[in-house]
């Protein structure tokens, strides 16, 4: 007669309660102690709780590693996942105040992307030159063309027509200067509207190859040459390059820098290289958005500057001198290196 079968001993069953109660100490632990290094900084924390942090962030990992594998609940997996990232981050990653991190795009973020463009800059810079050498040329000889180039309800008088007393006037000189103040702010206004408007423009059809870029930059120089043109015409050449010089300086250096942006897009179109075209065209979106944020914020100092230099300034050896120092303070800003650009 045979002995009856031994009943099978089954191991017990690995509950969400059990582990939970075992190890929930430590997962509380670790969230206090993230939650006081996120308020209060590492600064905060004793000697003791800064060893602890590390163990505490492996003892999580671990209990994630086991509920995943035991297929414990979902809002305890997500629980920990959630734990374990924050933890992450602010065990090991690197942690940026908003300030710093404000501080970093002003000293090397911004001035690297305005680096990295620095073929496409002169490419534009030349296109500008270019435009405004075509329309100088055309007006000087035929002054009629000017009127295909600026539009005469926006020129106010300033054109072909008007006297070298009138035109003086209009750049804060001569007997006139009060009584056309109201006039020359419309159209510097209307400059710097429509030379923002141009340099926006610029960047955002970049994508199309960079052609409608360079033609408008193209474009962003016959206007200029035009009336410089007009101004030379009559022995004021120079005075007018030194109303433009105060605030030109600037904004022409970000029509510049958004031209190049728009062309960096539109060149990693045509020549992706060994990546898709829209990863390359990705990438260099980065690099042109950066750009891009600094030239806005050059188009609202060129704005400051030209408000300044009109009401303020009217020597003309003095605008010359603010838009040198202008010009000498972006390329130095820019092109200089610093040592975490080095290192």
């Amino acid at each position: 007669m045979t002995a009856p079968a031994a009943p099978a001993v089954t191991a017990p069953a690995f509950s969400t309660g059990r582990f939970r109660a075992e190890r929930e100490a430590d997962w509380i632990a670790f969230d206090l102690l993230l939650t006081k290094l996120e308020k209060k900084g590492a600064k905060a924390l004793t000697s003791d709780e800064l060893l602890q942090l590390p163990l505490l962030y492996r003892a999580t990992l671990s209990s994630l590693s086991i509920a995943r594998a035991t297929s414990l609940d979902k809002a305890l997996l997500d629980h920990l996942e959630a734990l374990s990232i924050r933890g992450y981050f602010l065990v090991y990653g690197v942690r940026e105040t908003r300030l710093s991190r404000l501080r970093r795009f002003f000293l090397y973020d911004w001035p690297a992307a305005v680096r990295s463009v620095w073929k496409e800059t002169i490419v534009i810079a030349l296109i500008i030159v270019l435009g405004a050498l075509t329309s100088y040329s055309l007006v000087a000889h035929q002054p009629e063309w000017y009127f295909n180039f600026v539009d005469e309800s926006m020129s106010g008088g300033r054109d072909p027509r008007a006297t070298a007393e009138y035109l003086q006037s209009t750049l804060g000189h001569g007997k006139a200067a009060v009584e056309q103040e109201s006039g020359l702010h419309v159209f510097a206004t209307f400059l710097f509207t429509h030379n923002s408007q141009v340099s926006i423009l610029s960047f955002a059809l970049g994508f199309a190859f960079g052609v409608p870029t360079m033609m408008l930059e193209y474009y962003q120089g016959i206007g200029l040459g035009a009336m410089l043109a007009v101004f030379a015409n009559k022995g004021l050449g120079f005075d007018f390059g030194g109303w433009l010089f105060i605030h030109g300086t600037t904004e022409l250096f970000a029509a510049a820098l958004s031209g190049a942006a728009g062309l960096r897009i539109g060149t990693a179109v045509v020549f992706p290289g060994a990546r898709g075209r829209l990863e390359a065209a990705s990438a260099a979106g980065r690099t042109a958005g950066k750009v891009m944020v600094g030239v806005i914020l050059m188009l609202l100092v060129a704005g400051l500057l030209e408000g300044f230099g009109r009401q303020l300034i009217t020597d003309t050896l003095l605008r010359y001198g603010i838009g040198t120092l202008m010009l000498l303070f972006w390329l130095a800003y820019y092109y200089v290196p610093r040592r975490e650009d080095v290192t």
